[in-house]
């Protein structure tokens, strides 16, 4: 019985400590709402060599993909939502748009008021959150296992019915412009990052950046928040995954009380993230008010994730400038004491990605001599294979990462679900690390030679004020 599902906002907050001290066990599961089919994933292995999860899934009627991991080593778990949207799927003249709606999402629905779906989790020794990318939209739980039927539910509800009010709109529309003058406006580098993809990309899905423009901000519209939320927000465009302690009949029984019920939707239109091939070095300059040293970023286009070149780059990320030993480290940062840091490393997206060098220099640095320097790592990776003693060192900090990754329920939860919607294969939660060790030396060097070209690259440079009034340092390309 669906007790909370039609009550009003105000008979559910009245009833909330009644429905929160109660732990429904549902022990039945129906076969209507359920698809036919259940996969499940390899027997867990917890030892020094691996660490492999568990998991079945399933597929309701309408669409909603469920991913059940359960783990009784501890009495929590950790529901998290997926949902295949990002900044990708904005168009022109309503960047941010995605961000702003995650933050919509937070405001009440049919049985939740405004401000009560943190109060609910926190008040029962929960944490919760959502986040948005590029290529996905997340919400995500942790809550002890006696509240299972309360996470499911809070999910449920905004996915069915959240409070799409002007009100509620202008408040969040705000925060977000706040969020983004504290973020990009008003920090050192903030706007290296847009002015960067801006640069990169031709096509405008992954030209702007998750946070959007304030003028499009405040362009947007309630209106405009109701459609989104009918084209992207419907079970057939979503992936849960469940991990932690909790019994997989249980927990199918309580996703089906409350999602069973909520209507697919037309699948939302497939943007296009393909790249034109580049043909040119690109650069600009930009000065930067907030910042005390000259920094320098350098990316390449590259492959989406999930693709064997892209391992190849990610092991020669990890090579050039993972700790103090690595290469670029020892000779940006302690011979040549030209920079106060250095990384490497290619992002992640479900289109073309960048592969990215960032370097902050030391004041008064002579930001040719460091390109220099640079490009002379980059020719020494592409002529010369990586030592057995650097990729036998990458793999084991990969596999020491992949394994404090693992650690706690909430990020298996999320990395099911970023495995399911970006590449339809939660098994890469298993698989992806033996990927890693499969990548050889050779495949560092080829990767390296095909996408390393002075005509693949975009440079830029981002100057203190001072330094850029010295130099003529307003935006522009050269």
């Amino acid at each position: 019985m669906n007790l909370f599902i039609k009550l009003s906002p105000a008979t559910w907050i009245a009833r909330r400590n009644f429905f929160l001290a109660a732990c429904v066990i549902v022990s039945w599961l129906g076969s209507a709402g359920f698809g036919s089919s259940a996969t499940s994933a390899p027997a867990s292995r917890r030892s020094g060599k691996s660490f492999d999860v568990t998991f079945k899934e399933f597929k309701l009627k309408n669409g909603l993909r469920v991913i059940l991991a359960e783990d009784h080593s501890a009495p929590t778990y950790s529901i998290c939502v997926t949902y295949n949207v990002g900044s990708r799927d904005e168009r022109p003249g309503r960047t941010g748009f995605a961000h702003l709606f995650e933050h919509m999402l937070f405001q009440g629905s049919e049985n939740v008021g405004k401000g009560e779906h943190f109060i609910l989790v926190q008040n029962n020794g929960g944490s919760a959150n959502g986040t948005t990318s590029a290529d996905r939209t997340n919400y995500f739980e942790t809550l002890p296992a006696n509240q299972l039927e309360l996470g499911i539910f809070l999910e449920a509800d905004r996915m069915r019915s959240p409070s799409i009010t002007q009100a509620n709109f202008d408040n969040q529309r705000l925060t977000v412009q706040e969020e983004r003058r504290q973020s990009y406006d008003n920090r050192p580098y903030g706007r290296t990052y847009e002015t960067v993809i801006d640069t990169a990309y031709d096509n405008f899905a992954y030209k702007h950046s998750t946070i959007g423009s304030m003028d499009d901000l405040n362009a947007a519209t309630v209106e405009d928040a109701a459609a989104f939320f009918r084209s992207y927000y419907a079970p057939n465009n979503a992936v849960l995954s469940l991990v932690g302690d909790f019994r997989t009949e249980t927990a199918l029984a309580l996703i089906k009380k409350y999602f069973a019920s909520i209507a697919a939707q037309p699948p939302p239109p497939v943007p296009d993230v393909g790249e034109p091939g580049q043909n040119a070095e690109r650069r600009r300059t930009i000065e930067d008010a907030f910042a005390q040293a000259p920094r320098i970023d350098i990316v390449y286009k590259i492959p989406p994730g999930n693709t064997a070149d892209w391992y190849a780059l990610a092991m020669l990320g990890q090579v050039l400038s993972s700790g103090v030993s690595s290469r670029l480290y020892q000779k940006f940062v302690k011979e040549k004491e030209l920079a106060l840091s250095v990384s490497a490393g290619p992002d992640e997206r479900r289109g073309p990605s960048l592969f990215w060098f960032t370097i902050n220099a030391r004041p008064g640095t002579d930001l040719a001599a460091l390109e220099k320097l640079l490009y002379e790592e980059i020719t020494r990776v592409q002529n010369e294979a990586v030592a057995d003693s650097e990729l036998d060192k990458v793999r084991m900090q990969l596999k020491r990462q992949r394994a404090q990754q693992l650690y706690s329920s909430r990020s298996r939860a999320n990395t099911l679900g970023h495995y399911a919607v970006y590449y339809n294969d939660p098994q890469l939660i298993n698989a992806v690390w033996r990927k890693y060790d499969q990548v050889a030396k050779a495949d560092m060097q080829r990767a390296a030679r095909t996408y390393f070209s002075e005509s693949n690259r975009t440079l830029v440079t981002t100057l203190p004020k001072a330094e850029a009034e010295r130099g003529g340092g307003e935006l522009k390309a050269r």
